[in-house]
């Protein structure tokens, strides 16, 4: 291992919101790492659980940010970045707050990077709880308009991927100086595809490195109600945003059958995931001709 000096900064950026129950185990596992120069910075939307107060006391040698307001997944991370940027990062870790990485985890993502200087993002080989593979590389799915999770390593060696999941990427700071930071106008889901296509589209490679593992206990699933409206919401922006010609009169066309799907779910289902999903379609529609 090469001593602090030598190492490249990196900073990470923890995102919290309320997340009591997983947020020392995240900042536990980041100062457990053999990566030497790393500083932490814990960015709060707001919780009211106590859990930014109980982790600033736990762990004092982290930065710590309070937002005034839920600011939801993109211009929360912004403010971390923009922290770890006027800090001269050259590398910074946007990460979940319900995460647990390896020791080894951080080395082995900015030696791949550093042996690499064509790769802008990297994402180490993502597990959910049960030990299974939650995110080994994504597609993006035009025909179906959906980000796809890869479930099954294609390499042990790194290997390319259409985009990189916000759970956790490492991103080099000349990716931010060329593309800018997260797309403020998603809030929840799709800022991260964005950000990789945008990245992709500037030049810059993604890489998943299988090496380097990382455990997502997928907190959001379990306490977000509205998932559903901002998965819909959120994938209409970014397929609407990245498509071109052709693509926005399939996307338009298919939006419309996506649309008969919901009235028939909301006739004979009436359940919360259908209206969340019907208000998703009426808030994009009052956007869509700003866009």
């Amino acid at each position: 291992m090469e001593n602090y000096t030598q190492q490249p900064s990196l900073f990470v950026i923890v995102l919290n919101f309320n997340g009591k129950d997983t947020l020392n185990n995240c900042l536990a596992s980041l100062y457990q790492s053999d990566y030497p120069n790393m500083e932490i910075v814990v960015v709060d939307n707001n919780s009211e659980d106590g859990s930014f107060e109980q982790a600033k006391s736990f762990f004092s040698r982290a930065h710590f940010i309070k937002n005034p307001t839920n600011l939801g997944f993109a211009k929360g991370n912004n403010v971390g970045i923009r922290f770890a940027l006027e800090k001269f990062a050259e590398y910074v870790l946007i990460l979940n707050n319900d995460t647990v990485i390896e020791k080894t985890t951080l080395s082995f993502l900015i030696q791949t990077m550093k042996r690499n200087p064509g790769i802008g993002i990297a994402s180490p080989l993502i597990f959910s709880i049960n030990d299974k593979v939650w995110f080994a590389g994504g597609k993006l799915s035009w025909l179906r308009m959906k980000a796809l999770h890869l479930q099954n390593m294609l390499s042990a060696s790194p290997y390319a991927t259409e985009y990189i999941s916000g759970c956790s990427m490492l991103v080099r700071k000349d990716v931010f100086k060329k593309i800018g930071l997260f797309d403020e106008r998603f809030f929840l889901y799709y800022e991260d595809a964005d950000f990789s296509l945008r990245a992709k589209k500037a030049g810059f490679d993604l890489c998943i490195v299988p090496e380097a593992k990382l455990q997502h206990l997928e907190q959001s699933t379990m306490v977000n109600h509205k998932k559903f409206y901002w998965l819909v919401f959120s994938g209409l922006l970014f397929f609407y945003l990245h498509s071109g010609f052709l693509k926005k009169m399939w996307f338009f066309f298919y939006l419309q059958l996506r649309k008969t799907k919901n009235r028939f779910d909301l006739f004979f289902k009436k359940n919360d995931a259908a209206f969340l999903v019907r208000k998703a379609y009426v808030d994009f529609k009052k956007i869509n001709s700003d866009l």
